[in-house]
């Protein structure tokens, strides 16, 4: 199965790639869709459409898994990636109905075990996991393939993540 992780941003998206084959999971792609800061926020939109329109084409997910978003202090800033966020799930719903969502707490417990990981572990346990020579950058690809991984690794449980 081929899942795509997503990583919302407005400035950046990050995305990870992954096929899921009895239990092993094997790195295909990972990246991010960049939008210019000085570029009005309905442009930046559709850039990030756009993106991952070429992604699903690209690659063709069966799956796709999204992080959640967490916001602890600054509401305000949380508006566009929130915005984007929206644009992210519709274009992803649209694509398919196989859409899930994990809170950042889940992919730290998913991936290191322990829901308190800080994102130098979470990136280096991504690394082995995928047996990859460097941990992948920038850190938005890296966290959207632990997106992916956590995943893969819980879709046996999907219907409590899916949409």
């Amino acid at each position: 199965m081929i899942i795509l992780g997503i990583d919302p941003g407005l400035a950046i998206v990050g995305y990870g790639v992954v096929e899921s084959v009895k239990g092993r999971v094997t790195p295909i792609d990972y990246g991010v869709i960049n939008t210019p800061a000085g570029m009005r926020t309905p442009l930046r939109l559709q850039r990030i459409h756009k993106g991952l329109l070429t992604l699903f084409e690209k690659f063709k997910p069966e799956e796709i898994a999204v992080e959640e978003l967490f916001f602890s202090n600054n509401k305000t800033t949380g508006i566009p990636v929130a915005e984007a966020r929206g644009v992210i799930l519709m274009t992803a719903i649209n694509y398919t109905d196989k859409l899930f969502e994990y809170t950042p707490n889940q992919i730290k417990q998913a991936i290191t075990g322990w829901g308190g990981a800080d994102k130098r572990q979470m990136q280096e346990v991504v690394r082995q996991t995928l047996r990859l020579k460097a941990i992948p950058k920038p850190d938005d690809a890296a966290d959207a393939l632990a997106v992916a991984l956590t995943h893969a690794q819980t879709n046996r449980f999907g219907s409590l993540f899916g949409m």
